[in-house]
């Protein structure tokens, strides 16, 4: 399972993207719906979730990023949540769910806090649809007025087992609306209308290795 990077596919749409996010990057009084639904920059708890693949990188867990509450979570298109966690319980022994991403659906995580420390996204998925099945990975953050817009940062192919794809670059987190030099983003999943794709444990990466 591997991730391909817009960086790599389309790489002047992305530095032009990555332009307009900086136009962005003033403070502003203006908060919108991901600002003040963010969870605390300042109560964030450090796990190791993807050491078994040589990650040894700290991660915060997104918002209900677990999917045994699935309360948090924008779910459209027949997305829900499904009994059966990972195979690896990277959060947690005994956790017993993950979201079902159905063709044409999407979900959508509650907003979290990130700055300039904090720049990639990792999860656990699988797909046991076609092979050729793509799950497309967006970042959603604010401009200076608080309107929300979406950002692609990566395509995941996968296959029926379970496996964390590469970490895919967060980009917004250069947008710092929040004291201290943070921003709000929240993640969205959606996949082609070829896969029947399932995600678990959505991490946030709080500072580049390597």
């Amino acid at each position: 399972m591997y991730a391909r990077s817009p960086w790599a596919r389309r790489r002047r749409t992305v530095v032009g993207a990555a332009a307009v996010v900086v136009l962005f990057a003033v403070p502003s009084a203006h908060a919108g719906p991901l600002v003040d639904g963010a969870t605390s920059c300042d109560s964030q708890v450090l796990e190791t979730p993807f050491r078994r693949w040589g990650d040894l990188a700290s991660y915060v867990l997104a918002p209900n990023g677990t999917a045994e509450n699935a309360a948090r979570w924008t779910l459209g298109g027949g997305a829900g949540r499904a009994l059966g966690n990972e195979i690896y319980y990277v959060h947690a022994p005994g956790e017993r769910y993950s979201l079902a991403l159905p063709p044409g659906s999407s979900a959508t995580t509650a907003s979290i806090c990130v700055g300039l420390d904090r720049p990639t996204l990792r999860f656990l998925a699988r797909n046991d649809g076609s092979p050729s099945s793509v799950l497309h990975c967006e970042v959603l953050f604010e401009d200076i007025v608080g309107s929300v817009h979406s950002l692609p940062i990566g395509d995941v192919v996968g296959a029926a087992r379970w496996q964390p794809p590469s970490p895919l670059p967060v980009i917004a987190n250069l947008v710092p609306l929040l004291p201290g030099g943070y921003t709000a983003v929240a993640f969205r999943f959606s996949p082609d209308r070829a896969g029947q794709w399932s995600i678990d444990d959505v991490y946030v990466d709080p500072w580049r290795h390597g």
